[in-house]
């Protein structure tokens, strides 16, 4: 049997009358860019959040930098995040001109360490960044703590976590934005590249939108310094339809993920660890290992595909080596990332290729 790690044709072939309608109709109205299926999309994604706003934009990675600069960050002004997290991330801050400052993660969930946070904090910090890794929520009750006694900006980048909840209110809806990606394989995933910004701050909602199109208050009329990156109406209409199934799939996901969760929790593997009062959503099930390599080589002769999400931290990739980190600096998001390894969850996984998947592991540590 062979198992994809992630196969998007079995999602077309499912809804292929309604994804054929979808771009018929697009063609058809003849308008593509910044019209009625995003105001549709927006309106939609803001309500199922239960967020006051939300904004399209190109990518995660655009939205992150556009939420930077909306918030007015500087030059040299610092932007506390995590290294285990895709660059993408980094490359936003980056991007912005500001100095990413990395801090060490928890060891049960993966997610930023607010007692790092703390511990990183200087008169240069401007934004904390918290990365819901995974589909998991980071502890946002002590994040927005240290934000408000440190009078500090947060955006949560929830590129991983659409639908995640933490104590029973969605992930992007905490801080002063929330950034989304819609790359094709998310739990909400467009057919190309997409984004979005979510906010309860009308003034903030309206400058994102004067940033993601050259500033232009009317046609021609550029009041502010801004970019392009505008989701197209392709896109957002292939979203909009695709979030009345968003719940559907995340249950799909945490279906799989408890059968992994109840099948192998005898075996000598870490399993995925989060809060009781908490909604994870799955993007990845990823697991800890001891021999990484044999098991990943194992699994792909019993032709099932995995991936490592991410085999370097950030910290020590080759293009932010002018951040000065060393090896040990990070000791918990280092070790971790000697030992991750991703095995296939996706909506439609089926139930006999999970099961070959779970016996395929027991094989391995038989």
């Amino acid at each position: 049997m062979k198992i994809p790690f992630g196969d998007l044709s079995r999602q077309y072939k499912k809804y292929k009358k309604e994804f054929d309608h979808i771009v018929s109709e697009v063609l058809a109205n003849g308008s593509f860019i910044l019209s009625e299926h995003l105001l549709s999309f927006e309106t939609n994604f803001a309500n199922y959040l239960g967020s006051k706003f939300a904004v399209g934009v190109g990518s995660a990675t655009e939205a992150l930098f556009l939420a930077l600069k909306a918030i007015g960050i500087k030059d040299k002004d610092e932007v506390i995040t995590v290294a285990n997290t895709a660059v993408p991330t980094v490359s936003a801050i980056d991007f912005a001109g500001a100095t990413p400052v990395f801090v060490d993660i928890k060891k049960d969930t993966y997610n930023i360490d607010p007692e790092s946070i703390k511990n990183r904090i200087t008169s240069k910090t401007k934004v904390l960044m918290p990365v819901h890794l995974y589909g998991n929520p980071c502890d946002m009750g002590k994040i927005m703590q240290i934000a408000h006694d440190c009078n500090l900006k947060v955006i949560e980048d929830c590129a991983q976590a659409h639908g995640a909840e933490y104590k029973g209110k969605k992930v992007g809806t905490f801080g002063d934005f929330g950034a989304f990606s819609f790359y094709p394989s998310k739990n909400l995933g467009a057919n190309g590249d997409a984004g979005m910004l979510v906010t309860d701050s009308e003034e903030l909602a309206k400058k994102i939108k004067l940033l993601r199109n050259y500033g232009f208050e009317d046609r021609y009329k550029s009041i502010l310094r801004g970019f392009n990156s505008r989701l197209d109406e392709i896109q957002a209409a292939f979203l909009d339809f695709k979030l009345t199934k968003l719940d559907e799939w995340n249950l799909r996901r945490k279906q799989i993920a408890k059968r992994y969760m109840n099948e192998l929790s005898k075996l000598p593997i870490i399993l995925p660890s989060y809060p009781s009062d908490n909604k994870h959503v799955f993007h990845l099930f990823v697991i800890r290992v001891s021999q990484r390599k044999k098991f990943m080589n194992f699994l792909s002769r019993e032709g099932i595909s995995t991936i490592i999400h991410y085999p370097v931290p950030i910290h020590l990739q080759p293009a932010y080596e002018y951040l000065n980190y060393e090896k040990k600096d990070l000791p918990v998001t280092e070790k971790l990332a000697k030992e991750i390894v991703s095995i296939p969850i996706f909506p439609d996984l089926e139930d006999r290729e999970v099961e070959y998947i779970i016996k395929s592991i027991k094989k391995f540590y038989n």
